[in-house]
């Protein structure tokens, strides 16, 4: 049933330029919420991505003004920093010397000590929060039992956003997937009496009756319930920060479609859900009452500071000082390392016998060590782990692949798996194989979780699991194959690889030319100051983790291969400058490649820290000696790379160190298989030569550079504007998850359960959980990651930085 919408009395009519302005304050609010990877992808982002423009403490005040939303620690674990003597009183020096601190501000070391000795009421409510009707609501309804109207919305967005953006986890699709978000939703609603039996008079009527755009039916609600010129960006801000986690995955799908140069309003259709869901409630209450509350929040919301600064009682100027402090005082113990540093004593030799680049993930730092502690004559690089080949990599069977490049990259090869040693007609088979089996697990999936079937599949077989159940809790666990190999022999996933020649596979151009070949080797070898002086074997590792029962796993892959492991890099790389006709190439172009020296493509598991090695049988023969040294060096340096990070993974106490970190690799009860990068820093750009000798503990990312061999400096360009803004995404993850994990991460992973392939929610309901496990930052009596923002040191002539 249709009804007229009739607008409150007191709505405000639309002015010349109001249109406009309601545009600008939505593509402003969508503008500030970062992108959220689904959990196939699921990749570290800066949480205050859409804070880029403005400065930290700005974006501290900003959150904290329009939701209530802490960025920084409490005065208590800054008190415990100066109790402890990491903060001294020259960093509290040195934190009061910075001038963009607005607020009351101490102007001695002493005044700080001692403001921070009370704790700031965060209960109070601001002066100017923007507050959103269902928070009024709730706070007039005080006392009263029904259910929230703030958690009852998130609650049933949430439920419909996990029916509809759902990656192939339901057995039932929303029938109206194939709309927009917001038509899709308002064709559901007409079905949907949820809402109305919770207490949500006419809901329907209310949806129905919107407009069909969903940027008429913002400005329409924004008008008809009164928000402010001043308040509408704000204020729409809000309404997505209530449903962070959905509005988050909606601007991943903006993003790669940018990427691209698709438009995309999904996010904008989101927003336009919540705004209704807003009005819908709005209207449920007429009396003065509600009236008065309300038009007392929008007065406070028209009264926000222009300049993003809060004052009085809500000042943050304290708790930013002492993060300051913090932050100085970090960087005064990792400038001592470097003073007291002594590189690591080599001996002579002719040539290096091995080279070894890693990615720069900080997990890699441990291992370089080990690797040279073990062998002296040995040196390593770092590189970001997609070896600077931003590929799409396609699966075995599959049309089309994944993203093996930093997400601020778009792919410029596809490059096909393939099996080696077969045929077209022996592949076919292979593929039509899989498919039988697939359809046959998918088919037996289905008859489990049938409406009729599941309650006799579980009476009947319960006790079938019982041997499972009690290998999978003594760490006996096989990991979960990979997707894009189940339905495959194990034989035959040992012959996959990629096909570096140039095909058409599906009326697109797959593989590389050899121009291309020659140009992409030459730009990753001085990309990583790596031109001369050659080993007979150079390693080029990626890295991967190895884990079970993990909704997050990709999260400790490789970041700069989009979420995926490094292997296909590292080959690719490998491959092609094994190539003669690109060695004869990049001699043209100044790069001697001796014909003794072979590339292997390896790859590091940061679980356990064992490294495998691909495609040896197109090793040389001479090598094979080599081989046999490399394999036991390995194997010495995993050991000590397993007996560093022991100690912060509990159990260096036991005498089985490999073993028990190779279980926990296993264990499906495990939340803490390994730390991935919890405690990173630090990001270094310079010559091995700088930071060799220096343990930094797994805290900081390495990159090799050497400016003196970079014309232009468009090396330094590349540096600046892509690894070093990865690791700064990294890094700010951490810290958000650390600092306000309600906000930022995602919570106990105990309570965790997948929505959709998309993301978690903590428990069965709410929001889409972004960010971090605590877990992840947490070892349950202290913190691992501590919440200091990315240092970055570049060795390198200032003017060109």
């Amino acid at each position: 049933m249709n009804t007229t919408l009739s607008l409150p009395h007191d709505a405000i009519i639309s002015t010349p330029g109001r249109r406009e302005r309601v545009e600008e304050a939505i593509e402003h609010a969508c503008g500030r919420i970062a992108p959220l990877w689904p959990l196939k992808t699921f990749i570290a982002v800066n949480p205050f991505l859409g804070f880029a423009d403005q400065s930290f403490e700005a974006t501290c005040a900003t959150l904290w003004r329009v939701a209530k939303i802490e960025t920084l620690m409490p005065r208590s674990f800054y008190r415990q920093a100066l109790d402890c003597g990491f903060i001294e009183d020259r960093d509290l020096q040195q934190a009061l010397g910075y001038a963009r601190v607005g607020g009351a501000k101490p102007s001695t070391p002493a005044e700080l000590r001692r403001a921070l000795t009370e704790d700031r009421d965060t209960d109070a409510r601001p002066p100017a929060m923007v507050a959103t009707v269902a928070e009024v609501l709730d706070r007039l309804a005080d006392g009263d039992r029904q259910v929230s109207r703030t958690g009852f919305m998130i609650d049933e967005i949430s439920k419909w956003c996990a029916a509809y953006f759902d990656e192939g986890q339901a057995a039932w699709q929303l029938p109206t997937r194939g709309l927009n978000p917001y038509p899709a939703w308002r064709a559901t609603i007409r079905h949907d009496r949820n809402p109305e039996a919770m207490g949500v008079t006419c809901f329907r009527q209310t949806i129905e009756a919107l407009p069909d755009n969903p940027v008429d039916a913002i400005e329409m609600i924004v008008d008809a319930i009164g928000i402010p010129d001043r308040a509408v960006g704000d204020y729409l801000l809000r309404g997505l920060l209530d449903i962070a986690g959905w509005a988050g995955y909606a601007s991943h799908l903006v993003w790669n479609n940018r990427l691209v140069g698709r438009a995309d309003d999904t996010l904008v259709h989101l927003l336009a859900i919540r705004m209704a869901w807003g009005f819908a409630l709005f209207r449920q209450r007429t009396d003065d009452v509600f009236r008065r509350a309300w038009a007392e929040a929008m007065a406070e919301a028209a009264k926000l500071p222009a300049d993003g600064r809060l004052g009085g009682d809500c000042d943050l100027s304290i708790e930013l000082l002492a993060q300051y402090a913090y932050e100085a005082a970090y960087q005064r113990h990792l400038l001592s390392k470097f003073e007291g540093s002594r590189p690591l004593a080599s001996k002579p030799t002719l040539r290096k016998p091995l080279q070894a680049a890693f990615c720069i993930d900080v997990r890699s730092e441990i291992y370089r060590r080990a690797l040279e502690e073990v062998w002296p004559e040995a040196e390593t690089l770092g590189f970001a782990g997609f070896f600077g080949f931003p590929i799409e990599y396609v699966p075995i069977g599959h049309q089309t692949g994944g993203a093996q490049c930093p997400v601020l990259l778009t792919p410029s090869v596809t490059v096909c798996e393939t099996v080696k040693g077969a045929n077209s007609a022996q592949e076919a088979g292979i593929l039509d194989l899989r498919v039988l089996r697939r359809r046959a697990a998918k088919a037996w999936k289905s008859f489990k979780s049938s409406a009729v079937s599941s309650f006799l599949y579980v009476e009947t077989n319960g006790l079938l699991f019982a041997a499972k159940i009690a290998s999978d809790s003594l760490g006996m666990t096989r990991p979960v194959s990979d997707p894009n190999t189940d339905g495959l022999d194990a034989a035959i996933i040992d012959r996959i690889g990629p096909r570096i020649d140039p095909r058409e596979v599906g009326g697109r151009q797959t593989g590389f030319e050899l121009a291309r070949r020659i140009a992409m080797a030459e730009a990753v070898l001085r990309a990583m100051s790596f031109t001369g002086d050659f080993a007979r074997l150079v390693m080029l590792t990626g890295h991967r983790s190895t884990t079970v029962n993990n909704p997050h796993a990709t999260g400790l892959d490789c970041g700069a291969c989009g979420g995926h492991t490094g292997e296909a890099n590292a080959r690719i790389a490998a491959g092609i400058l094994n190539d003669p006709e690109v060695r004869r190439g990049l001699r043209e172009s100044g790069i001697d490649v001796p014909d003794d020296t072979w590339f292997l493509g390896c790859l590091h598991d940061t679980t356990t820290d064992e490294i495998r090695i691909f495609d040896l049988e197109h090793l040389p023969k001479s090598h094979r000696g080599d081989l046999a040294v490399l394999i036991e060096r390995l194997g010495q340096a995993a050991k000590l790379a397993r007996a560093e990070r022991a100690a912060s993974l509990g159990i260096s106490g036991f005498s089985d160190i490999d073993a028990q970190v190779k279980r926990r690799s296993r264990d499906w009860s495990q939340v803490r298989p390994e730390w991935g990068l919890a405690g990173n820093a630090a990001f270094i750009a310079a010559p091995r030569a700088r930071t060799a000798g220096v343990a930094f503990d797994g805290h900081a990312f390495l990159h090799s550079y050497d400016w003196r061999q970079d014309q232009q400096f468009r090396v330094l360009e590349l540096i600046m504007t892509a690894p070093m803004i990865v690791a700064s995404w990294i890094n700010l993850q951490y810290y958000g998850s650390t600092v306000n994990n309600a906000a930022f991460g995602s919570g106990n992973k105990a309570l965790h359960n997948v929505s959709g392939l998309v993301g978690v929610f903590e428990g069965n309901a709410g929001d889409l959980r972004t960010g971090l496990p605590w877990q992840s930052v947490h070892d349950g009596k202290r913190l691992i990651h501590k919440p200091l923002r990315l240092n970055v040191f570049i060795e390198a002539p200032l003017d060109a930085i």
